[in-house]
């Protein structure tokens, strides 16, 4: 059997939640980098948000999963740390996604948040009632990749995708 073209793997892969975040897939996130076909062989190359994130295990064996239900068996993932991921890669689309599911995207990466002692508090617009009155009260929310905040003028406490 002829393995499948690399956009109809990337396809498949779609299927693939993320499991801390169920409203986006794997390639939508950024998390999968590449796909590559060689001799009847299937690299699946990701990159984790963050390091150590701890869905990335389940990610691996979902995306083993998906394709083995595809008839596609022989497949190695392969781990890529550079260039490490950034919340840049997301979509629009996939940011929108990311509001309609009550979480608050993140905007462009900007340098002052690669820098820890150089960040500063930012606005950050309630995915509910789209104010910029709102307050951070945790650096982590549910996951490292997200903050907490709480709304002023709706009182809806959500969660930010912190840019990075």
């Amino acid at each position: 059997m002829a393995l499948p073209e690399k956009e109809q793997i990337l396809d498949f892969l779609k299927e693939v939640k993320d499991p801390e975040v169920p409203v986006v897939d794997v390639v939508e996130l950024g998390v999968v980098r590449n796909v590559a076909i060689e001799n009847g062989q299937v690299r699946i190359d990701i990159t984790p948000t963050y390091s150590g994130c701890p869905a990335m295990k389940v990610m691996e064996q979902d995306i083993l999963a998906v394709l083995k239900s595809r008839g596609i068996e022989n497949v190695s993932i392969k781990t890529v740390f550079f260039p490490p991921w950034t919340t840049d890669w997301m979509s629009d689309e996939t940011k929108q996604k990311l509001k309609a599911y009550g979480i608050a995207p993140p905007g462009k990466v900007a340098a002052q948040d690669l820098n820890p002692l150089h960040r500063q508090e930012k606005k950050v617009s309630c995915p509910f009632c789209d104010s910029e009155d709102t307050r951070l009260t945790s650096q982590f929310g549910s996951t490292a990749c997200k903050a907490l905040y709480n709304c002023n003028s709706c009182r809806q406490p959500f969660e930010h995708f912190k840019c990075i």
